[in-house]
């Protein structure tokens, strides 16, 4: 059996989810619970996700970031528009978004049979919150570094070895989307050789198809040598 790579988090004890064994509450009624509380883990793992930090941090400066560069509101376009210090804080807010609700969950819900799909599914939603935001009308970024957060709390090691796929690949190809496209695609197979369980490796393939789908224009923009280069800013 694959092992699960979760960090080493306890479950805190809730009064109204005691185990079966115990016999304390009906088990419908645990159940029930159970459920609503799962449900208001997504919801929330989803409004966190959504919340713009690159707009944010963009309009504390007087500036929107949508109207300037690519007119994205991820972490590489604010660096670009706005210079590395608020492109830094925007990755590290962005990249909390996808790690935070994951941790919670962990930490949170109770053990049994479906946890660790539970908890990867408010990785998975947080993302989607990142990339069709309630507070923007369903628009947003295209969530490499809310998916970082996710990988991260899936495995360190993976986003180690990501991360020189994608500090070579920038390097080499001069552009961001190319290093964010392999380094994504390539955090299944990381996880898979690393152990991980399926539902990990299955939930690392889902963000990275996300993050693929969200870039269809940076494709497109490179097969036709159309796309911006980090290094000179020109095609």
């Amino acid at each position: 059996m694959r092992r699960m790579l979760f960090f080493p988090i306890k479950c805190c004890s809730l009064p109204w989810l005691a185990t079966y064994s115990d016999q304390k509450y009906p088990i419908s009624y645990v159940f029930v619970m159970m459920t609503l509380q799962s449900i208001l883990f997504f919801g929330g793992s989803y409004l966190l996700g959504a919340i713009p930090f690159g707009l944010i941090v963009s309009k504390m400066v007087g500036i929107d970031v949508r109207q300037e560069g690519s007119r994205n509101i991820g972490a590489t376009n604010v660096s670009r528009v706005l210079g590395k210090k608020l492109g830094l804080l925007t990755l590290v807010c962005d990249g909390l978004k996808g790690y935070l609700p994951m941790l919670a969950a962990a930490h949170f819900l109770p053990e049994q049979g479906q946890k660790e799909l539970l908890v990867c599914l408010c990785g998975i939603i947080a993302v989607l919150g990142h990339m069709f935001s309630v507070y923007l009308g369903f628009k947003g970024g295209k969530g490499v570094a809310t998916s970082l957060g996710v990988f991260l709390f899936l495995s360190p090691p993976a986003i180690g070895i990501s991360l020189i796929v994608f500090i070579a690949s920038v390097a080499i190809s001069g552009f961001v989307s190319v290093g964010s496209l392999l380094a994504a695609g390539l955090i299944p197979l990381w996880l898979w050789l690393l152990g991980a369980s399926s539902v990990v490796v299955l939930t690392a393939a889902v963000v990275a198809t996300l993050i693929w789908i969200k870039h269809y224009e940076n494709i497109v923009r490179l097969l036709q040598g159309r796309e911006k280069s980090w290094k000179t800013g020109k095609k």
